[in-house]
């Protein structure tokens, strides 16, 4: 592992739909040594932000139920979470989409698919090490 032992205290929370996005950023991330959890829905990510209490979240906008502009809302309106950054994934780079996310609170929009230095450099401009 190549892993940053600092970057071991910082716990990233990845909500995405889709598997094989949640295991490629979740590979990304705990190659440089972070702390992963994953949820595949906005239901499951409001259960881990309870649980395991991340320091960055990314979500995806496009889920089935509870999509992200929901999911950042609920995350956004908890004061307990409140300041906990929230990066929008999405294949949407529109105007309005980035407007909506930043409606709901998000702190940042990164449009899929992503590489791995865009990921990384979300990571290092969001959590506190």
């Amino acid at each position: 592992m190549n892993g940053n032992a600092e970057h071991s205290s910082i716990r990233i929370l990845v909500v995405d739909d889709s598997s094989t996005i949640r295991r490629s950023a979740e590979s990304m991330l705990k190659a440089e040594g972070y702390d992963v959890v994953t949820a595949e829905n906005g239901f499951e990510a409001l259960s881990m932000v309870a649980r395991h209490n991340p320091d960055l979240i990314f979500v995806d906008i496009m889920m089935p139920r509870l999509d992200g502009y929901q999911t950042c809302a609920i995350i956004k309106n908890n004061t307990q979470y409140r300041s906990t950054p929230v990066v929008m994934l999405t294949s949407k780079d529109g105007l309005f989409d980035q407007a909506r996310g930043r409606v709901v609170g998000s702190d940042l929009y990164l449009t899929k698919p992503f590489t791995k230095e865009e990921l990384l450099a979300a990571v290092a401009q969001h959590a506190a090490a």
